[in-house]
């Protein structure tokens, strides 16, 4: 029987470049949240963020021992470079988009949706709380 997970994604900047924060919540397919992420992750700009929480979000799906995964995020231009509607031209985001693309392989079934913010909210929350904490220290 395969395992079916669903990530919720989102990476925020303050000030783009700026202190950045991914957010990832991974629920089974009754919508159990198995994993919460909220992590600060240094200057950087909003795509980087965005790909940076989707990478530790695929990385503990595959710890997780998911077979499929479902994807969501805010991202427009995360979700159409990964369904190949826009090339990835940023010299910055390319690697980052070879390493998602790496990771997808280790899965029998994927799909990456684009949801809008409103459906968004808690990872939201978990990448504004690690931008937060850090400015604590």
């Amino acid at each position: 029987m395969s395992k079916r997970l669903v990530i919720y994604v989102d990476g925020g900047s303050h000030g783009n470049p700026g202190p950045s924060g991914i957010g990832v919540i991974i629920c089974d397919e009754k919508g159990n949240v198995a994993k919460n992420i909220s992590k600060f992750i240094g200057d950087t700009t909003n795509n980087v963020a965005e790909y940076t929480a989707l990478i530790y979000g695929l990385q503990e799906a595959l710890i997780l021992r998911a077979d499929e995964v479902i994807i969501n995020t805010d991202s427009e231009l995360l979700a159409k470079q990964l369904s190949k509607e826009y090339k990835t031209k940023d010299a910055g985001l390319k690697p980052l988009y070879e390493q998602v693309s790496h990771l997808l392989t280790g899965f029998k079934k994927y799909e990456i949706k684009h949801i809008d913010r409103s459906e968004n909210k808690g990872a939201d929350r978990l990448a504004n709380k690690a931008v937060g904490e850090e400015s604590l220290f």
